[in-house]
């Protein structure tokens, strides 16, 4: 999926404010809205159908509508940037310069920083650019999530059009020494061939589980066809894939058929010609396990130790709910 198509410019659901309720004599303080903030309702029943970072980005809408010159940053600025998140994060997060310390107020987050903020305009609201959200972004969440941030905005693939030599330039050029170490690691393992988060969490996984290393996006050519995969382990030429329900378009019943009848029919071709093949999804990637068992079911190798502190990342981010 590209950036511009995960950007949540647009209100998930539409929102009422208390002056439109009262102008419209609406029945917000009935149980069929929910309060989204101060001032800000949602109709309750198409709420609950939200899926987390959906829902968060209901709540940094509802925030702009209260605070239309705020300038988002961190989490709430990748909402609008289309930078892919994990769950509902639990704070707001805005970027004021002309504070001298930054505070919290409620689950609103006032950053300020001795380092400029680019700060760009998209549909009408301020954000920190693409490349200064990534780089405070990538500074504190954890590292398999700072990885898929990194991916996506250096993937054409993804639509991500930054480098990242610029991106390590800038973040070096800058007086935040916080999460250096993690920037670095971010950096070193970035890959603009990475297609999707799935495949940034799986080679994160795969790495610090101890597998060889795949090489991403091999193409080959059996029986006059064309097949591009997400991995291949060269040792045993194992292939990987790091599927999600996106691919297969799955809120279309018959292309979604189609799409699994032809993916079994590549599979088997593949098979064919001396590939063994392995399949996990997001979830199985961050419960570990899973992925692990399809690696060795397709006869990967592991060439190292388990990293063991770095697979505790995987566990739930203290920034989300």
């Amino acid at each position: 999926m590209l950036l511009a198509d995960r950007a949540v410019t647009r209100p998930p659901l539409p929102l009422v404010t208390a002056a439109e309720a009262r102008a419209l004599r609406f029945p917000v303080s009935t149980p069929q809205f929910t309060r989204i903030r101060r001032g800000v309702y949602a109709e309750a029943r198409a709420l609950a159908t939200l899926r987390p970072w959906e829902r968060y980005a209901l709540r940094v809408h509802a925030f702009v509508l209260a605070h239309p010159g705020a300038v988002l940053s961190h989490e709430s600025a990748a909402v609008v940037h289309g930078l892919p998140l994990f769950g509902e994060p639990r704070d707001i997060h805005v970027h004021d310069p002309d504070r001298s310390a930054s505070r919290r107020f409620g689950d609103v987050c006032v950053h300020t920083s001795d380092d400029p903020r680019g700060v760009v305009e998209v549909d009408g609201m301020l954000v920190t650019s693409l490349a200064d959200t990534v780089i405070d972004l990538a500074r504190v969440i954890p590292p398999a999530h700072a990885l898929t941030v990194v991916d996506a905005a250096t993937s054409p693939a993804q639509g991500g059009s930054l480098g990242v030599e610029a991106l390590r330039n800038q973040a070096a050029g800058q007086v935040n020494r916080r999460g250096v170490a993690r920037l670095a690691w971010a950096w070193c393992h970035s890959d603009p061939l990475s297609e999707s988060p799935g495949e940034s969490v799986s080679r994160a996984v795969i790495e610090w589980s101890g597998f060889e290393a795949p090489q991403l996006q091999p193409v080959f050519h059996y029986e006059g066809v064309e097949s591009r995969c997400d991995f291949l382990f060269p040792a045993t030429r194992a292939i990987g894939e790091s599927d999600g329900w996106g691919k297969y378009d799955m809120s279309d019943p018959v292309a979604a058929e189609r799409h699994l009848r032809e993916e079994k029919i590549r599979e088997d071709r593949l098979r064919r010609h001396g590939h063994p093949f392995g399949r996990w999804t997001l979830a199985d990637a961050f419960r570990v396990d899973p992925l692990c068992r399809a690696l060795r079911h397709a006869s990967v190798r592991l060439v190292r130790s388990p990293d063991r502190a770095r697979l505790a990342t995987l566990r739930r981010s203290p920034r989300v709910r």
